[in-house]
C-alpha cells in the first residue's frame, strides 16, 4: 500500500498491485503464506469484485509523477472498474513521520485529489478521503498498540530503514508507531486486499497481526488482509536514481508537455550512441526506453531497436513525444477539474463523511467485542 509513499512508488505502504503488458493489467497475488497464487487471486476477483474491498493511498507531500501513474495509478483505476470496492486514503497525518512540519499541506492534498481524479478515480465509486477527517478510525491505534509490543515494532525492517533514511534528528513516537498506525487505516475499512510493494510485506504483517491478536482476544472483528504484490517496473529518474519528488528527478503528472521535453532533455544518459535496452548494463538508458516503452504500450527491446543509432538525441525526442501523447488525456482532465477547485474539497468532503460512517460503524463494533460501551 503506498500510504506513506516518501517519494517513490512503494516506499511507506500503498501502491496498488499489478504490472501492465500489452496493454493488459495483470492483477498480482499475495505471498503463497497468505493466499493462492496470482491467476487464481486475479479469476477470484473478476469472478466475485464484488466480495473484495482495497485500500490503498498516498502521502500528500506533492504532486504524483510518472512513476507513481505507473506504479499504482492505473491499476488503482483498474481495480475499480472491475468493480473492487476501492478506498483511497489522503494520509495527511503521515507526513510527519519523518518531517517536523508539513509545509503547504492543504495544497498537496488537493493536488493529490486532483491526480487520482484525472487518472480515472470515479469518487462515485472509490472513497477518497483524508486521514485526519476520520476521528474513530484515529481511534482505533490505542487498543491496536496494546497488540504489538515494542520489541516488535523494533524489529520491523521497514521502520528500521526508514528511521535511517529519516530528516529528523531524533525518532518521533508516530514514525516507531507507524506501522500500527497504518493497520487501523487498513482495518478500520475492513479491506481484505491490499496492494503493496515487497519491501512493504512487513508492515502488513503487522497488520495481520493485529487483527488476529484483537480477534483472538476479543472475538472476531476483522479480516486479514491479503497482499496484492505490485511487480510493476521501478522508474528511475532523470538522474539515474530512483524516481522521487523531492529529489526533482521526476516528471509530474501535472507538468506542461514543455516542462516534460525540459526535464528528459537533461536526462543522464550514457557515451554509447546505439541505444539498447539492457538494465543491468546500462540502466540510464535503458529507464527511458522502458518510460517509452510503457507510454507506448510497446516492448522496450522494440523501442531501442527502433531507435537504434540515433543516439541520446533521438532516445530522448521518442521519450518526450511518448509521454506527452500518453499523458494529454489525463492533463486534460486536470486542468479542467483545477479550475474549480470547490469541486475538488467537495469531492474530498463527500469522501470523509462516507469514511467516518464506516469508521464510526467499525468502532462500535470494536467497543461492544472489547465491552468498553457505557
Amino acid at each position: 500500500m503506498t500510504l506513506t509513499t516518501t517519494d517513490g512508488t512503494t516506499a511507506h505502504g500503498t501502491t496498488t498491485g499489478g504490472t501492465t503488458t500489452g496493454g493488459t493489467t495483470t492483477l498480482l497475488g499475495p505471498e503463497p503464506e497468505h493466499a493462492a497464487g496470482p491467476a487464481d487471486l486475479e479469476s477470484r476477483i473478476r469472478r466475485a469484485p464484488g466480495r473484495f474491498r482495497m485500500l490503498t493511498g498516498d502521502r500528500p507531500t506533492g504532486r504524483l509523477h510518472l512513476g507513481h501513474y505507473f506504479g499504482t495509478l492505473r491499476n488503482r483505476v483498474h481495480l475499480q472498474d472491475l468493480g473492487v470496492e476501492t478506498y483511497v486514503i489522503v494520509a495527511d497525518y503521515q507526513v510527519l513521520t519523518d518531517r517536523d512540519v508539513a509545509e503547504r499541506l492543504a495544497e498537496h492534498v488537493e493536488d493529490l485529489v486532483l491526480d487520482n481524479l484525472a487518472a480515472g478515480i470515479d469518487p462515485d465509486r472509490t472513497v477518497l478521503f483524508a486521514h485526519s477527517a476520520v476521528p474513530a478510525l484515529n481511534q482505533l491505534l490505542l487498543p491496536f498498540l496494546s497488540l504489538v509490543s515494542v520489541a516488535e515494532l523494533g524489529r520491523n525492517p521497514t521502520v528500521k530503514d526508514e528511521i535511517a533514511h529519516s530528516r529528523q534528528s531524533a525518532v518521533s513516537g508516530l514514525m516507531f508507531t507507524y506501522p500500527v498506525h497504518q493497520a487501523a487505516d487498513i482495518l478500520f475499512s475492513k479491506a481484505n486486499v491490499v496492494p503493496v510493494g515487497r519491501d512493504q510485506l512487513p508492515h502488513l504483517e503487522v497488520t495481520r497481526t493485529v487483527a488476529r491478536r484483537f480477534n483472538d482476544r476479543y472475538g472476531r472483528v476483522f479480516p486479514e488482509p491479503e497482499a496484492l504484490l505490485s511487480t510493476a517496473p521501478a522508474l528511475l529518474g532523470t538522474d539515474g536514481s530512483k524516481m522521487s519528488k523531492s529529489r526533482g528527478n521526476a516528471v509530474a503528472l501535472a507538468a506542461t508537455a514543455d516542462e516534460t521535453a525540459r526535464l528528459v532533455k537533461g536526462a543522464k544518459t550514457d557515451a554509447q550512441r546505439h541505444i539498447t535496452y539492457d538494465p543491468e548494463g546500462r540502466p540510464e538508458v535503458s529507464g527511458l526506453v522502458l518510460l517509452a516503452a510503457l507510454c507506448q504500450d510497446r516492448d522496450p527491446h522494440e523501442v531501442a531497436a527502433g531507435i537504434g543509432d540515433g543516439g541520446a538525441a533521438a532516445l530522448k525526442r521518442t521519450v518526450t513525444e511518448a509521454v506527452n501523447e500518453h499523458l494529454a488525456p489525463l492533463r486534460a482532465r486536470r486542468a479542467e477539474l483545477a479550475r474549480d477547485r470547490s469541486y475538488v474539497r467537495g469531492v474530498l468532503r463527500a469522501g470523509n463523511e462516507r469514511a467516518a460512517a464506516l469508521a464510526e460503524a467499525t468502532l462500535d463494533e470494536v467497543r461492544d467485542a472489547m465491552g468498553t460501551r457505557y
